[in-house]
């Protein structure tokens, strides 16, 4: 960018550049020359000099972005790295429990942080009332359902869904299923007999701390290793293994200061 400089027409200007009157013979120079004369005699400002910024062909593979997943956070994994759950998808996504229902509670505060809206179903609206009041009464991303009332939630990309059932031992039936933009988390407090039918159906099975005849039937059905068997009943709280399709992974729940003044610290028991 070159700076703008007004002359007078009988002296020097205010930078002492000599005027037209200045020239000898009393004629201005031509036009081009009045056009070169002030970059040769270095006026104006002249940008930075850069050397240019380019990368080779051969280069090109090396170049990389370091693009993690999108989605709630749901704690760290054994490296200390943390975990994060994609739960806003294009196409349904059903989620299954087996724990306490601290930690649905903390999925559900997170899923309405990242600006999902959360409809709970659920048959102990006391239990999610404190957490109702702190998100301004159901106004603020998440509503309390009785079972079998959900309404048509009408999820999109702009608007993405969580609905998470606390139905007890046997979640019924009903009209609450996932679809695109909406994802289903079904709460389960023990091993159900209803279990096996919704772990069937589900693309993520959580699994907390259970009594050791519980994992045994549990390892049986998903055809886990003996020693994730015998982990199981050892779980410390906020503890969950995450399986989906042949992946396992530990997860260990670290609320903030503001879930723990909202819903305490982690626990298994209810």
């Amino acid at each position: 960018m070159t700076a703008m400089t007004t002359r007078t027409a009988d002296g020097p200007d205010e930078h002492g550049a000599p005027g037209a009157a200045d020239s000898p013979d009393g004629a201005r120079p031509p036009a081009g020359r009045r056009a070169r004369g002030p970059l040769r005699a270095g006026f104006g400002l002249l940008g930075p000099r850069h050397g240019r910024h380019t990368l080779s062909a051969a280069d090109l593979d090396t170049l990389s972005l370091p693009i993690g997943d999108d989605g709630v956070v749901i704690g760290v994994d054994a490296e200390g790295q943390s975990a994060v759950l994609g739960l806003n998808r294009p196409t349904p996504y059903e989620i299954v429990l087996i724990g306490g229902l601290w930690t649905a509670q903390v999925f559900a505060l997170r899923a309405a942080a990242t600006g999902a809206r959360v409809a709970v179903e659920t048959g102990r609206a006391q239990a999610w009332a404190q957490m109702v009041h702190a998100m301004g009464g159901g106004q603020n991303g998440l509503a309390v359902y009785d079972v079998g009332r959900v309404p048509p939630l009408g999820a999109s990309a702009g608007t993405p869904v969580l609905v998470v059932r606390d139905c007890g031992m046997r979640p019924p039936r009903g009209r609450v299923v996932p679809g695109p933009w909406k994802s289903v988390l079904t709460l389960l407090p023990y091993l159900s007999p209803v279990a096996p039918r919704l772990i069937r159906q589900a693309r993520l099975v959580g699994v907390q701390r259970m009594s050791p005849d519980e994992a045994g039937e549990l390892g049986r059905s998903m055809g886990l290793p003996r020693d994730d068997v015998d982990a199981l009943p050892t779980l410390a709280d906020g503890v969950t293994l995450w399986c989906a399709d042949r992946d396992r992974q530990y997860v260990m729940t670290r609320p903030t200061d503001a879930e723990i003044g909202l819903l305490g610290t982690p626990r298994r028991m209810d």
